[in-house]
């Protein structure tokens, strides 16, 4: 029988969409969720299945975690305190989770036979460029600038340094992600933006100056699939920024994509100083190496969030099941 993939962080907003696509890939697929958020429609629905396991724990829970490597030949780790304003928060709590769980997840997936681990880490890990208007390929230095990133990039090299004998390990740093999730957030800037815009608000706007690149949920979970499946050979000890060249965009850009839709909608841009991070990306390898194209763009997710804004499906769009 074909082992088990396990997902961590699977009832999270990307890996609610990485587990659906790895069953549709026919992976038995196993997630490990402490459920921080809340029950995930999705994950319910497919409770019965053969092909679908459940452990409800926390990465840093030893006996969890062994249970849910059990009979395991891949996993995707997902599973993190994810956002700068949730690490900044509880810096002790992302600290734990986003290294130190890392690391512990590494010997127990080493010690149980692993052979492939792909890791989401996010291309906040750039910071702030010293010239904004290079892009950054995967060999540019990190300039992390807040301490959600600087957990990622510990992590990472954790990861890459295990890439050895038994256990082939690469890292995704995924691009600002947006678009509809069954575990939806709103916490992020073109979802956030868009909602406000579709509840008649005025839009707030700091840093529209600074650039960065966008992804949509989908294609990150994509990709996910692409890694975990490609030849060892291409990805093992190997880094790939996801996400395309072109959705390289300032806050400004998506002021004025969202302008096209709606018109009358009024923004008032402020000056903060909290987040300087200012990068644009470069994401050629990861479609030379994996064949990796995004098949959505930002103004496609801007349509989606608000249809279902406007479809009164999520109920209340500020609720805190809605945020990190």
């Amino acid at each position: 029988m074909r082992p088990w993939t396990l997902v961590t962080g699977g009832a999270g907003y990307v890996g609610s969409i990485v587990v659906d696509e790895l069953l549709e890939r026919g992976h038995r697929v196993r997630v490990l969720d402490s459920l921080l958020h809340g029950p995930v429609p999705s994950l319910l629905r497919m409770w019965g299945r053969e092909d679908f396991d459940f452990v409800h724990g926390d990465v840093r829970d030893a006996d969890a975690r062994r249970a849910a490597l059990r009979d395991v030949g891949a996993v995707v780790h997902l599973a993190a305190i994810v956002g700068d304003p949730a690490c900044s928060r509880e810096p002790d709590e992302a600290r734990s989770v986003n290294q130190e769980g890392t690391h512990e997840l590494l010997d127990d997936a080493t010690d149980a036979g692993v052979q492939r681990l792909v890791f989401a880490s996010t291309c906040s890990n750039y910071g702030k460029m010293a010239d904004s208007s290079m892009l950054a390929t995967e060999e540019f230095e990190l300039r992390p600038v807040s301490l959600y990133a600087e957990t990622k990039v510990a992590a990472e090299l954790d990861v890459l340094s295990r890439s050895y004998n038994g256990l082939k390990t690469c890292c995704l740093r995924f691009a600002t992600v947006y678009g509809a999730s069954p575990r939806m957030r709103f916490d992020l800037t073109v979802n956030e933006f868009t909602r406000d815009v579709c509840l008649d608000r005025d839009l707030v706007v700091s840093g529209e100056q600074f650039w960065r690149p966008y992804v949509h949920v989908r294609d990150a979970a994509r990709s996910v699939v692409l890694a975990l499946e490609a030849p060892s050979e291409l990805v093992a000890g190997e880094v790939f920024n996801v996400g395309m060249t072109s959705e390289n965009y300032r806050k400004l850009d998506l002021v004025e994509f969202l302008r096209e839709r709606i018109p009358q909608m009024q923004v008032e841009f402020v000056h903060r100083d909290e987040d300087p991070r200012d990068y644009k990306v470069s994401f050629d390898k990861v479609n030379q190496r994996l064949g990796f194209g995004a098949q959505r763009s930002v103004l496609d997710g801007i349509d989606e969030v608000i249809g279902l804004v406007r479809s009164g499906m999520l109920g209340d769009p500020d609720a805190d099941v809605y945020r990190n």
